[in-house]
């Protein structure tokens, strides 16, 4: 009993522990808490060791979109503009045609009567009368051609396709002179207006005046104490004008044979020399990056026409605008205003150094030469025209004559003569140097027509001055061009 009745006590006594329970709801309230602390754990870790921090947030395609059609209304809402007119017009054109059906092809039309019958204009939109199915061709002067497959052809061709220009006959150049006199490379050279004898300046620092008729040597002017790099004759003056690696521009007078004008400014090595052929004015182009505009009269600078990057290496003038045009190594031709003494545009569609140019005798056109391309421009803007591929050499020289030459020369002794329109190669001479020179010293420097056009003079690295003329017995059964038409034949640049 003694024993019993103490646990007896003990179990009836109330439990402190027992009336302090918590409920169930604490319960899963606790276990949510210590799942919320366990997932932002995983959530952290996963972030911290899972997440691609060098990529860039996704982005927004309605946002990018937006920010496109600002920019292109911004840029572009002119031309976006005119583009819907002409094509509102051109749908308004075709519901007015009396067809039940037309489409475009090139710059012709397709139309199809109700009636059945199948007209290809080209471009003029004018019905053709015809039996039912039968094919007719509209040409664009308005004469008619049934069947004939060539115009059938020339019609469903997009209508600015380019075609191969036919060239014309040239006959073929043949060495007849070689002049010997100079100590140094020959550098230079140019005819005198009266076609009487011709100069030409060399690595050997003198200026040398030849008969144009014998070949003989008339006279020496000595001077500058460097390789004479530019050689040019006025045609209104008795002067000569000369420029070297001396940095000196010198004029001559021919009367008297001797420097009366120097004209002084250039920093470095002159490359080129050019005169107006109606203004008093002299431009010089240097290794300065510079082209200078001289008076000739009283030798102060007008201008200093200055934006090219490197050497300038050629320049040519002409009394139309652009009067002044240069080109430079730094693969750019710059057309200049000459009274205002800036740029009036930059042809950047060469790829390397340009290092010469020639204007055409007639035509408001010009050419210049670059290892990668001979390209030909229409003045005043510089519109390209078209190329002249296959020269692939240094081209340091060029000239044309009015028979529409074009001859360029290579630092290889490589010379390519071309029909300045069709842009036709018609003949390829390499040079051989003169015995005693080495193979490398082939290269050709300058070259000229003579007044007439039909006399070529080059000036080479061998020391020579070569002469020459039109093969008078070439006939075109002779010597018929190897001509191969093809329909897209022009590079875009």
């Amino acid at each position: 009993f003694l024993y019993l009745a103490p646990m007896a006590a003990v179990a009836a006594a109330p439990n402190p522990a027992a009336e302090q329970a918590p409920p169930a709801g604490e319960e899963l309230r606790a276990d949510r808490n210590l799942l919320n602390v366990v997932f932002r754990s995983m959530k952290r870790t996963s972030d911290l060791f899972h997440a691609e921090y060098a990529a860039f947030p996704a982005q927004d395609e309605q946002s990018a979109e937006l920010v496109k059609a600002v920019k292109r209304r911004q840029e572009y809402g002119h031309i976006l503009r005119e583009t819907a007119a002409a094509k509102k017009a051109r749908e308004d054109e075709l519901l007015a045609l009396p067809s039940t059906m037309s489409h475009t092809i090139g710059g012709g039309r397709v139309l199809n009567g109700p009636d059945g019958k199948l007209a290809i204009t080209a471009g003029v939109g004018a019905t053709v009368e015809g039996k039912k199915g039968e094919i007719l061709t509209v040409l664009p002067t308005g004469g008619r051609q049934k069947g004939a497959e060539e115009n059938t052809t020339r019609a469903l061709l997009p209508s600015k396709a380019p075609m191969m220009v036919k060239p014309k006959w040239h006959a073929p150049w043949k060495l007849y002179r070689v002049i010997s006199g100079h100590t140094g490379w020959v550098r230079a050279v140019d005819v005198e207006p009266e076609n009487q004898w011709f100069a030409s300046g060399g690595g050997d620092r003198i200026i040398k005046i030849w008969d144009l008729a014998t070949g003989k040597l008339k006279l020496s002017l000595t001077g500058h104490i460097s390789a004479v790099r530019a050689v040019k004759i006025s045609n209104r003056h008795p002067f000569l004008f000369s420029g070297g690696e001396d940095k000196q521009l010198k004029c001559w007078d021919l009367e008297y044979n001797k420097v009366i004008r120097h004209y002084h400014g250039h920093l470095s090595a002159i490359q080129a020399i050019a005169y107006h052929p109606t203004l008093d004015v002299l431009v010089s182009a240097a290794r300065d990056s510079t082209a200078r505009v001289w008076d000739m009269r009283t030798k102060a600078q007008i201008h200093c026409l200055g934006g090219h990057t490197n050497t300038v290496a050629a320049v040519i003038c002409q009394s139309a605008d652009p009067q002044v045009i240069t080109a430079s190594h730094d693969s750019t031709i710059r057309l200049w205003d000459l009274a205002a003494g800036r740029s009036m545009c930059s042809l950047t569609h060469h790829k390397k150094s340009v290092r010469a140019l020639a204007l055409h005798p007639s035509l408001y056109m010009f050419a210049s030469a670059s290892p990668d391309n001979i390209k030909q421009w229409k003045c005043p803007n510089g519109e390209f025209i078209q190329n002249l591929p296959g020269h692939n050499a240094i081209v340091n020289s060029l000239a044309c004559n009015q028979d529409g030459v074009l001859v360029s020369g290579g630092d290889n002794g490589s010379m390519r003569f071309w029909d300045w329109k069709s842009g036709f190669c018609f003949q390829q001479e390499q040079v051989k140097p003169q015995p005693g020179s080495i193979d490398s010293e082939a290269g050709i420097y300058a070259m000229c027509f003579d007044k007439t056009g039909l006399r070529l003079i080059t000036a080479e690295a061998d020391k020579t001055i070569k002469m020459y003329k039109e093969d008078d017995s070439a006939t075109e059964e002779s010597h018929p061009i190897v001509w191969r038409p093809e329909i897209v034949k022009r590079k875009q640049y």
